[in-house]
């Protein structure tokens, strides 16, 4: 790895994903902010840049068909996205929901950033909910579509909403906005760290919204540095056709 400090966080987790890891344990962002370089975001949240570069170089680049997401096609590439994490999150929303709702009623009294957490998961829920399915019905079919088309050298399709620019930033702004409302709980919860007195529903919501953090990074890096930019690209070249 060459001029380490110099190289995007994004660049580095898109070449191998076991880097995300090494920038998880630092806490530096490799989804939404992951376009600045590995020496401002060494700055940002106030880490040794020996210390993370030698890290980064003992992750083994043990890149396997099965994870390099940057050599997949984007049809099947949002097959995934939507198989794995679009799933992950319909099915583990209803449990945080659940879960906020008991601790915040339970211990809210007594630990009160429980309450605003509660808030903060609400909002997540329904932000994400209408954002999959914006992604299902509207963007990844239209993908599907420009994959289509430059198989079959055929005109790039007509779309209601103009380039593909549109409704990605919109969805890049909503990914953002998902992000912050998790960072502002990774804060409140003291890095999803229960009180010793913790009951285990106490317990399980911590670790659930840990897990369910990680699965939205992972979402989100997949979506804006990978199939958001070769989205742009492909559509770029079959207008120029």
């Amino acid at each position: 790895m060459e001029n380490l400090e110099s190289r995007t966080v994004a660049e580095l987790v898109t070449e191998n994903i076991k880097t995300a890891h090494v920038f998880k344990k630092y806490g530096i962002d490799f989804c939404c902010g992951g376009g600045i370089s590995i020496e401002k975001a060494c700055k940002k949240a106030n880490v040794d840049l020996e210390i993370l570069k030698q890290d980064l170089l003992n992750t083994k680049n043990e890149i396997t068909r099965a994870t390099n997401y940057n050599s997949w096609k984007l049809d099947f590439l949002t097959d995934h996205i939507i198989n794995v994490h679009h799933t992950y999150v319909e099915e583990n929303i209803p449990l945080l929901l659940q879960y906020a709702n008991r601790v915040a009623e339970v211990h809210g009294h007594h630990y009160t950033e429980l309450l605003e957490i509660k808030e903060l998961v609400h909002h997540i829920a329904g932000e994400l909910s209408s954002h999959l399915k914006k992604e299902e019905l509207i963007l990844f079919p239209f993908i599907k579509k420009m994959v289509a088309a430059k198989e079959n050298g055929s005109e790039l399709p007509e779309a209601h909403f103009g380039t593909t620019a549109n409704p990605i930033k919109m969805m890049e702004e909503e990914h953002e906005d998902a992000g912050e409302a998790l960072r502002k709980i990774a804060s409140l919860s003291n890095g999803f760290t229960p009180p010793e007195s913790a009951c285990n529903t106490y317990r399980a919501f911590y670790a659930k919204l840990d897990e369910f953090e990680q699965d939205l990074h992972q979402h989100i890096h997949l979506e804006n540095n990978i199939l958001f930019p070769k989205c742009l690209e492909l559509e770029k070249e079959l207008r120029n056709q």
